[in-house]
């Protein structure tokens, strides 16, 4: 029986396409890892199902956030998710805060704005505003994004996934994609990976860095409701946790009930896989198992609150949980460079910045001190050696700290909206992503509304309200 890996690589080898180099060693934030030689044998290479100057891969805020900056700078651009709507974490995490999209309550960027505006057209009940943060009702958020995308002249895909990639001498030029129809290919002058596991990078052979021993716990989240503000506020979920634990043993040890934007409803998000084990979202096994269990975990929690939690609870009803567990940390693409836990505590500044995050740094504990803000230098969005490619939200290349410092959703906007600009910048010039201006990519931002400067004045608030 012939190797199927090997006559894929034979195959593309014949039409003149290389499948990427293995990437093989120890990191020096963590294992090395690299497709073997790909998942897939087929008897020619995909027809292809469009062509477009920036193909953007994951529909979360990186996503959206590269998608509208590329085609609102003109680019053809295409926005592909494998759900059957775009929002990722934001939108299956049914409810939890959209963090750091308004710093001080200040716009962050135009394509932050966009957003907002969108979800602010539907009313109250689509969206509050805290001090940083956007709390909405999921499903206008889904509708929102829409919107955005239409307005911005957008092309978008639902339902199709990318399951691998063709380059060609050291360059992504194209991403195979699974749809009902069969394999298809998508050809692109510049790919933005927002997939939040670098499954782009990883395909096309790109060195790709995982701490399989400290990823970050997933969640599921929940929504639930016949239950009042007032009964909300005397309810004991410690004191509940702690009775119902024998009977319910997959209960975490605490949670909170947050209202859903301005609705009479509740969701719970709460680090569920943290007491569970370690659970790698890239292995199919783990995976199931985390989902498993994590399913499981929240029916115990409802039936924990109803029969321990007293008369504020007693009522209390699940109306849903998320259609997949929200994934904090996986794979990250080794870049040109890669920002270290002492650029995070530092707040370390470069000149070739294209972003600034900010978030609690995954050490063990927390303190309000741990709250830390960096740049985003332009190195660390570029893969270290294949062309044609770009990453922003949690793929981008850091240790396994530096990112945790930067999961929030307003920072994974913020590096999607500098990737699709850069990728749109590329096809126009003719180059390859790292053979932009920095300075070009920062005159499009500013002109985008964002403050490269950010980063430095927003901390105080940001420790304020996590207090609060």
């Amino acid at each position: 029986m012939s190797d199927p890996a090997k006559t894929r690589r034979e195959l593309l080898k014949k039409a003149g396409i290389g499948a990427g180099l293995l990437a093989s060693g120890r990191l020096a934030a963590g294992q090395g890892n690299a497709p073997a030689g790909g998942g897939h044998s087929w008897r020619s290479i995909p027809k292809m199902l469009l062509k477009t100057d920036v193909l953007v891969v994951g529909g979360g805020p990186a996503g959206i956030g590269a998608a509208l900056g590329a085609a609102r700078s003109g680019a053809k651009t295409c926005l592909i998710e494998r759900h059957g709507f775009f929002g990722g974490v934001a939108s299956w995490c049914l409810g939890m805060p959209i963090n750091q999209v308004r710093p001080e309550g200040r716009p962050r960027s135009n394509i932050h704005e966009t957003l907002i505006q969108k979800l602010l057209d539907y009313g109250g009940q689509a969206v509050s505003i805290g001090q940083h943060q956007l709390y909405c009702n999921v499903d206008y958020l889904k509708v929102a994004v829409l919107d955005a995308l239409d307005e911005a002249g957008c092309k978008y895909l639902v339902h199709v996934q990318a399951v691998d990639t063709v380059v060609k001498r050291n360059r992504l030029t194209g991403v195979i994609v699974a749809t009902k129809q069969g394999l298809a290919r998508i050809d692109a002058g510049a790919v933005v990976d927002c997939s939040g596991d670098a499954d782009v990078a990883y395909f096309s052979g790109a060195e790709t860095m995982k701490e399989a021993g400290s990823l970050s716990p997933m969640t599921l989240c929940l929504n639930l409701t016949n239950v009042t503000r007032e009964q909300v506020r005397r309810a004991n979920i410690a004191g509940t946790a702690a009775r119902a634990r024998k009977k319910y043993p997959l209960i975490p040890e605490q949670w909170a009930l947050s209202p859903v934007s301005n609705c009479q409803s509740y969701f719970i998000n709460h680090s569920g896989t943290r007491d569970l084990g370690k659970f790698d979202a890239t292995d199919p096994f783990q995976w199931t198992e985390a989902e498993a269990k994590s399913r499981r975990q929240i029916v115990q929690m409802v039936q924990a609150m109803r029969e321990f939690g007293g008369d504020a609870l007693k009522d209390i009803e699940l109306t849903g949980a998320g259609p997949q567990l929200g994934v904090r940390e996986t794979r990250r693409v080794k870049g040109m460079y890669v920002l270290t836990e002492d650029d995070a505590l530092s707040g370390r500044k470069f000149d070739d910045t294209i972003a600034w995050r900010s978030g609690f740094l995954d050490i063990g504990f927390v303190r309000f001190e741990d709250m830390k803000i960096h740049d985003v230098p332009y190195r660390a969005i570029v893969p270290e050696k294949l062309d044609g490619l770009l990453m922003a939200g949690r793929c981008i290349s850091a240790t396994h700290v530096a990112a945790s410092a930067g999961k929030s959703m307003g920072n994974c906007m913020a590096t999607g909206h500098a990737a699709g600009l850069a990728a749109a910048l590329s096809v126009k010039q003719g180059l390859t992503p790292r053979e932009v201006k920095v300075s070009e990519i920062q005159d499009l931002l500013r002109a985008d509304g964002v403050d490269l400067t950010m980063g430095g004045r927003v901390q105080k608030s940001v420790e304020k309200d996590r207090r609060a």
